[in-house]
């Protein structure tokens, strides 16, 4: 059984209020980090529970669950961004049905979002994946990869760059795992600015860090966390 709303507006409050913490020791306004309910194997209930708190988006991982979630979802305005792997093949479909794609890693993919994009007569925000955790089970191009696959990314007349995404390895204990997350956040946000003064491209959004990973991920500058279980409970 689901839970009531009662009880995902409890767990809401606790992760915002982790969020607040986590910027009021990085001096950072709560205001400039986004909560992204990520609402994947949950019933389309767990998205409309999201927009009635006032959240903007929700996180899905796989675009076929979504294009089934969203014509029923009872909340129209509500922002859907794939947050799962890509295949090529699917990309029509996830230009189609989500706001944003995060998981951007090819130049493959690139290519592909960019013709359904056009297809479609419609501007798709991306983000870019990095492996910035050198993690070989995460997908997400190389760190070394990132500026050449930012440069074609930029030449495509359908595409809007807003910024990186990553995910941190996990760890063998809870101090491995923080220091794989503080490491990974930290080279996500240099590749960042590095990237963004070299292309003169704002590149606005990070979008790192989980329901274990708040607190390094917005040390180091995220402006969107992706929480699913810290919310909705074990899937």
């Amino acid at each position: 059984m689901f839970i009531a709303y009662e009880e995902f507006v409890r767990r809401a409050d606790v992760v915002r209020a982790q969020i607040a913490a986590a910027c009021a020791t990085s001096g950072r306004d709560p205001a400039t980090v986004e909560l992204l309910a990520v609402t994947k194997t949950h019933p389309v209930t767990a998205a409309d529970y999201a927009a009635r708190y006032g959240l903007r988006g929700v996180g899905e991982n796989r675009v076929q669950e979504a294009a089934e979630k969203r014509p029923v979802c009872a909340a129209p305005a509500l922002r859907w961004e794939l947050i799962g792997h890509l295949q090529s093949n699917k990309a029509k479909l996830a230009a189609t049905h989500f706001d944003r794609v995060q998981s951007v890693d090819s130049d493959k993919l690139l290519n592909h979002l960019d013709r359904a994009a056009a297809e479609l007569g419609k501007i798709l925000p991306v983000l870019l994946q990095i492996n910035a955790g050198r993690d070989p089970a995460k997908f997400g191009a190389e760190l070394e990869e990132a500026p050449r696959l930012l440069e074609l990314a930029l030449t495509k007349k359908n595409l809007r760059i807003d910024g990186l995404m990553t995910i941190a390895p996990l760890g063998a204990t809870p101090a491995e795992a923080a220091d794989h997350a503080q490491r990974t956040f930290t080279q996500l946000r240099a590749l960042r600015d590095e990237l963004a003064a070299r292309f003169q491209a704002p590149l606005r959004e990070l979008s790192m860090g989980m329901s274990g990973d708040l607190a390094p991920a917005i040390a180091a500058g995220s402006t969107q966390v992706r929480v699913g279980s810290a919310l909705y409970g074990a899937r």
